[in-house]
């Protein structure tokens, strides 16, 4: 796995988004290596990390990590974006000795927490769909052979579009957790609300004024995030 590593201190581990990669946390980046060891790696197939055989998965990407988090001194907090916060979730249930703190971001605990228009554009991700990809975000963050993107599309669909429902593998978590959305979210209010009633130990903020594409780069993300991370 690819990784960059920012800053010094207590190690935090930083996922990015789907089809992203560390960069599009911009100022948030910077605040948190201020206190932070911040390492943040691409994820499978994202960025200058190679895919691998077999299907993409979650629960796969959470082991990527978790051997990452093993060669540290010690437990990691862990801060997520969508697919990336999907995969600290998965971490912090797989491997719990690992994980100090959680911070999800925009970042539904099932399928049915997105609202409607991403769940369908999830099934519109299809390998035919990547010439229509070129020229976005997305694209420009993608750093592998083009002839790749197709297939790294394509498969990217399949992953997001899957039904899943962790709520009993929420509910065990023992570490403190943060979720964070915007007011203007992907992930339907009513849905975020309900992480109060599932987390042992739990907190839930909503960031005004702010979408699921530009929350991860909020300087109010930062502002929220680095208390809870300094208490513990």
């Amino acid at each position: 796995m690819y990784t960059e590593t920012y800053g010094t201190g207590r190690p935090l581990v930083l996922l990015h988004g789907g089809y992203g990669a560390p960069a599009m946390f911009g100022p948030v980046l910077t605040a948190l290596a201020a206190e932070h060891r911040v390492i943040a790696p691409h994820l499978r197939g994202h960025g200058r990390t190679p895919d691998a055989d077999g299907p993409l998965t979650v629960s796969g990407m959470a082991d990527d990590v978790a051997t990452l988090i093993d060669d540290l001194d010690g437990p990691a907090a862990i801060l997520g974006f969508s697919l990336g916060g999907l995969v600290g979730l998965q971490t912090a249930y797989r491997h719990p000795a690992l994980v100090r703190r959680l911070v999800l971001v925009s970042t539904p605990f099932r399928h049915d927490g997105w609202d409607q228009p991403t769940r369908d554009g999830f099934e519109a991700m299809t390998a035919s769909m990547a010439l229509m990809m070129q020229g976005t975000a997305a694209y420009a963050f993608f750093t592998r052979p083009p002839e790749e993107w197709p297939r790294f599309v394509g498969r990217m669909g399949r992953l997001l579009s899957r039904e899943y429902d962790w709520t009993d593998e929420l509910a065990s978590l023992t570490v403190p957790v943060m979720a964070v959305v915007g007011d203007h979210d992907s992930v339907r209010p009513a849905h975020a609300v309900r992480y109060l009633d599932v987390l042992r130990d739990g907190r839930l903020a909503m960031l005004p004024e702010t979408t699921h594409y530009d929350i991860a780069g909020s300087p109010a993300l930062a502002a929220t995030v680095i208390p809870f991370l300094r208490s513990g």
